[in-house]
């Protein structure tokens, strides 16, 4: 006998996926056909707008995270913080369709985005935010135990905090050095140096670290990138 697949879920849609999901709100975000100047907004609407919702997980993780590390579980902020990690890894692979897209064709379609600039991107200014806020947190679980890293055990969950905090830093670097190639090579920016130009500002950012005092050979104590962060090198 054939199950019911009739929807039970409340809301619009034809299935109780489209409902959950919310699929046809998602999908009437991006431009209509005829509405756009040239066919390439879907891909760069489709690529941000799946960073933001990315960026909204990640938001939640670090979030969750502080909470963990103000309760003295640093094993449960590592994990979440490797969730936050990962997220962002996908939104630096996801860069890689704009291999597709032309300079050419970007200056075409330039006129449809107005003034926006991914600096206002909400869901990178909630991982900053929430990533300072972190390293507070983890500055007072620190000085709550009393010494430093250096005292503690190699498979202590607070350094293998650290190790994800690092792991944290490092990918969002490595998203900040792929956007800023993209913003060379796509945008048509003109390269660091060039008063007024974007790329200055984005290339100063490119040594920014949120955790600069656990980095190796800086100010403080360094602490290796090591599998229990969760991580993997992109």
């Amino acid at each position: 006998m054939k199950r019911d697949q009739s929807p039970v879920l409340p809301g619009d849609g034809s299935t109780d996926y489209a409902r959950y999901m919310r699929t046809d709100e998602l999908l009437a975000l991006q431009r209509r056909p005829e509405e756009v100047l040239h066919r390439d907004e879907l891909l760069f609407q489709v690529v941000h707008q799946s960073a933001e919702l990315w960026l909204k997980l990640a938001g939640a993780e670090l979030t969750a995270a502080v909470g963990r590390t103000g309760a003295a579980d640093p094993a449960g902020a590592a994990a979440l913080l490797a969730r936050a990690t990962l997220a962002v890894r996908l939104v630096t692979d996801q860069l890689e369709m704009f291999r597709h897209l032309s300079p050419v064709d970007f200056q075409t379609m330039q006129p449809a985005l107005g003034n926006g600039s991914g600096a206002e991107s909400p869901g990178w200014r909630q991982a900053a935010t929430v990533s300072r806020q972190l390293g507070r947190a983890f500055a007072g679980h620190l000085a709550t135990r009393g010494g430093g890293l250096d005292a503690l055990a190699p498979d202590d969950p607070t350094r293998r905090l650290a190790a994800a905090m690092i792991a944290w830093d490092e990918q969002v670097h490595r998203w900040r050095a792929r956007h800023y190639e993209v913003a060379l090579q796509v945008g048509g920016h003109a390269p660091d140096g060039t008063p007024g130009s974007a790329a200055t500002v984005l290339a100063k950012l490119l040594g920014h670290r949120f955790f600069p005092e656990l980095h190796p050979g800086r100010a403080g104590v360094g602490v290796p990138v090591s599998a229990h962060s969760g991580t993997t090198e992109a």
